[in-house]
């Protein structure tokens, strides 16, 4: 199983979209050891002092596919969760001025949290979807998928180019464009698709 990533993905503008969909795609892989499910709680990773919250919806992969067309796409879908990408912002930036990757940044145990998988033919349309983030009861973050640079389908065609996907993969589909930020210990995450609460847990 593989999960998958895309960064930069989402605009507050809807006009901004056009000069930034260039087909140069931003996408990275998180360690399957990076999963938590359930809602449940995540002790707060001792290698990072700052660590960074992106509420995004996830794809599932249903079936397997390679070279897949953008028409396509939707059909490898079986599901729709949301998650939360985090990122040791310090692990991240020791590691960019060695001109390093973002693997452990973004690879320790518990950096993604998800839940609330509920079937592709619950949403009647992957381009208008409602989702948001609190923390400790405030609102951080708001999105819908329709300020998606690249949507659904466009992610799916252009990562199957370079690596089959296979049931079971988890694609992390880009973060709303304003309110990401930092979490400490003791913050109570909650994630909602289209005013349901799915994703709730605390970081101790």
């Amino acid at each position: 199983m593989k999960i998958i990533g895309i960064g930069k993905n989402y605009v507050n503008n809807k006009s901004e979209i056009s000069a930034l969909k260039n087909g140069a795609q931003l996408i990275f892989i998180k360690a399957e050891s990076t999963l938590v499910t359930d809602n449940k709680d995540i002790i707060f990773p001792s290698i990072t002092n700052t660590l960074l919250y992106e509420v995004e919806l996830v794809a599932k992969i249903g079936k397997q596919g390679k070279d897949i067309t953008e028409g396509d796409a939707a059909s490898y879908i079986s599901e729709i969760g949301v998650g939360i990408d985090y990122t040791a912002k310090d692990v991240l930036t020791a590691s960019r001025d060695n001109k390093g990757p973002w693997a452990l940044a973004k690879g320790f145990d518990g950096a993604s949290p998800m839940n609330g998988f509920k079937s592709v033919s619950n949403f009647s349309d992957l381009n208008d979807i409602n989702f948001s983030l609190k923390i400790n009861g405030e609102q951080k973050q708001i999105g819908n998928t329709s300020d998606m640079i690249y949507n659904f389908s466009e992610i799916i065609a252009f990562v199957s180019k370079y690596m089959t996907l296979e049931p079971g993969d988890l694609i992390f589909t880009g973060t709303p464009a304003s309110g990401a930020g930092q979490n400490f210990k003791g913050d109570r995450i909650e994630a909602y698709v289209e005013g349901e609460l799915l994703l709730d847990f605390k970081l101790i």
